[in-house]
């Protein structure tokens, strides 16, 4: 059997990699985070390619491709640190997709699939979302609280901007409100959780590179620190974090396209992989870049910061981890 991508895959990530290693570069993404905006050009570029619409389906006029081609792209997303909407829009389609009217699906993934217009979503919790990427600048906003959604246009919308830890994307909080989306909203957030994951998963690959190519350079006693056990043994641990995040998301990926029975299960693994994965990773980054590593100047910090940003969007690994073991349980219990 062969788990790999298949051609018109590995084309997607290739273009996707030499976009934005020329278009993302931390030198942009540090300009964008202390100037509170996004490169415009960037998103245009993305919207030119497609990417705003490609899990889109074709009748609502996205590209018809899956929720593995979006991973593909929210991978290197999350590798280059890109500032832009892409992430909170597919979101928003997501759930929009999948639980939307006839109506409102016609209103919205078309202008969402084109780049016309972006989207939000965010969790409703004690009659707010309080953390809902994008979301000032956006022109829908889905707010999802258990298996329902609702959704509101921006122009009607309670939003307030947060400054929130993570300055290379935009946060706000929404007060609870919109027209109810009728169906169940599950099968889109999971989708949303693989997404995230993904992008989470970019995010720990870019500080386990970032990290090696500094323990081979930098030298104590004559010798690259990475020739030190503790060091190795640290790196060693991130890879095996980056993986298991990796292959759980391209397994849940490949369950909302292949086999959405499993989806369920595969979204909440991923997100809780990729979350711990990502925060450990980061983190470890840090410190491996020694003193330099918890300054403004270093770039590690851009990481993490994401990452824990990410990690607690959509809810955190604990709510996921019960949900989780409910899944297994009651699976178990009915064998």
């Amino acid at each position: 059997m062969n788990f790999d991508f298949n051609d018109d895959q590995h084309e997607i990530k290739r273009t996707a990699r030499d976009l934005l290693a020329k278009r993302s570069t931390f030198a942009a993404v540090r300009e964008a985070a202390e100037a509170g905006a996004y490169d415009d050009g960037l998103w245009t570029e993305l919207v030119g390619l497609g990417w705003p619409g490609i899990a889109i389906a074709e009748e609502h006029g996205g590209g018809g491709l899956g929720t593995l081609e979006l991973a593909i792209l929210l991978e290197e997303a999350g590798y280059a640190m890109a500032g832009s909407p892409l992430l909170a829009t597919a979101l928003a389609a997501f759930v929009i997709q999948e639980a939307g009217s006839d109506e409102q699906k016609a209103a919205w993934l078309p202008k969402l699939a084109s780049g016309e217009s972006t989207g939000a979503l965010g969790t409703v919790s004690g009659g707010e979302a309080a953390l809902v990427p994008d979301a000032d600048g956006a022109d829908v906003i889905v707010l999802v609280e258990g298996a329902s959604a609702t959704l509101i246009a921006r122009a009607d919308a309670d939003v307030t901007p947060v400054d929130a830890i993570d300055p290379t994307r935009r946060y706000a909080r929404v007060a609870a409100g919109g027209d109810a989306l009728p169906g169940d909203a599950t099968p889109g957030i999971d989708r949303g959780l693989i997404a995230i994951a993904a992008e989470l998963t970019g995010v720990s690959q870019r500080a386990l590179d970032m990290t090696l190519e500094y323990v081979k350079d930098r030298k104590q006693f004559d010798m690259p620190v990475g020739a030190f056990q503790a060091v190795s043994h640290k790196c060693a641990e991130m890879l095996l974090a980056t993986e298991g995040a990796r292959s759980a998301t391209y397994a849940a990926a490949w369950s909302a396209d292949a086999d959405p029975s499993s989806l369920r299960e595969a979204a909440l693994l991923a997100k809780v992989a990729a979350s711990d994965g990502g925060r450990e990773v980061t983190a470890a980054a840090i410190q491996m870049h020694g003193g330099i590593g918890f300054t403004w100047e270093a770039d590690v910090h851009w990481l993490f910061k994401r990452a824990q940003l990410d990690a607690a969007l959509l809810g955190g690994s604990s709510g996921h981890r019960k949900a989780l073991a409910g899944l297994v349980g009651a699976r178990l219990a009915a064998a």
